[in-house]
């Protein structure tokens, strides 16, 4: 503490102010009471060398433990309930710490999630990527037969068409994630959300014979973004489509009241295993019955979409029986 600048400056002021005390004393007062503000003195610097002291070991404490916190250790705990400005910078740096800890978690979890998501789109990429090399190196053999050259060339296109469709999905996520994703909020007729999301769909259900119910409302309106929602309803659309099987019935109805605007979009096909429901809105997961194409990644999308309007999403199932998805966007109270 000594070798600081400031408390030799300190220090020399505070002798060079008692020195001068002591001399008028002695020629103002007398010798003893010149004794007296010299006794005086030296025990007011030392009591101030004494305070400062301790403010500097408390420094250095405050300096080893914000070390120990770049070096990663967050669990350290130095707050106290005294008062006085120590105490306040203590509480805020373990405030500091806290968040430093959370921020940490949170990196750590991002970091296996990317990890995790890089090793699902690695998966997902390399089943087409390799079918399409071994397809081009049959397609390069001259004397293969003109229905095989065809049929493999439309096969090549279909993974072709899978994996723009999982970059593009994964673009989309990733927009939402990021929080650069920009939802709209106007008032969307449910009608005419209903009409853009089954158009994508129509084709599929006409080749498995599928039949379609749809409410028809025009006053029914609810707060979001008709290009997501729309995305979001095709995706679930598509999932209902492809478990149920042919002439199956995919309805769709909805409702409004005071709270909320309701959308039910359910179907009669083969349901969902009790033990799948809890994980059909994660990423890539893939449940006993996802056919062989299936990435996994549809409803999560939709859920996405969904949850960042502030709306919720459930789903109901009965093996056998069918599937009801159930989307909730809630009003606005002002």
């Amino acid at each position: 503490m000594l070798r600081n600048r400031e408390i030799q400056r300190l220090i020399l002021i505070l002798l060079v102010i008692s020195l001068l005390a002591t001399i008028l004393a002695t020629i103002i007062v007398s010798i003893p009471a010149a004794v007296t503000v010299l006794i005086t003195s030296i025990l007011l610097i030392t009591c101030c060398l004494c305070f400062t002291s301790w403010r500097y070991r408390e420094i250095e404490k405050l300096s080893s433990y914000l070390h120990r916190i770049s070096n990663g250790e967050y669990s350290l705990d130095i707050r106290d309930n005294q008062e006085g400005e120590l105490s306040i910078l203590k509480n805020d740096i373990y405030k500091v710490t806290l968040r430093l800890s959370e921020l940490g978690s949170k990196l750590e979890e991002d970091k296996i999630k990317l990890t995790n998501a890089i090793s699902n789109i690695s998966h997902q990429l390399k089943t087409p990527l390799t079918s399409m090399m071994m397809m081009a190196d049959l397609l390069s053999d001259p004397n293969l037969q003109e229905a095989k050259r065809e049929e493999f060339t439309h096969n090549i296109r279909l993974q072709l068409e899978r994996i723009e469709w999982l970059v593009s999905s994964l673009l989309k996520l990733s927009k939402i994630d990021a929080g650069t994703a920009p939802f709209k909020k106007e008032n969307v007729s449910v009608q005419t959300l209903i009409e853009k999301a089954i158009e994508p769909v129509l084709i599929p259900m006409d080749i498995k014979q599928q039949t379609l119910d749809v409410d028809q409302d025009e006053t029914i309106f609810f707060v979001g973004d008709l290009k997501w929602t729309t995305e979001a309803v095709i995706n679930i659309l598509k999932n209902c489509v492809e478990h149920s099987q042919e002439g199956g019935t995919i309805k769709l109805s909805f409702s409004e009241n005071a709270l909320f605007t309701e959308i039910i979009i359910e179907d009669n096909g083969i349901g969902i295993p009790k033990e799948d429901l809890p994980y059909i809105f994660k990423r890539f997961y893939k449940g006993k019955n996802a056919g062989d194409d299936s990435v996994g990644i549809g409803l999560a999308m939709a859920y996405s979409i969904i949850t960042r309007q502030q709306g919720d999403i459930e789903v109901t199932s009965e093996k056998g029986r069918g599937t009801r998805f159930k989307i909730k966007f809630y009003k606005q109270i002002i």
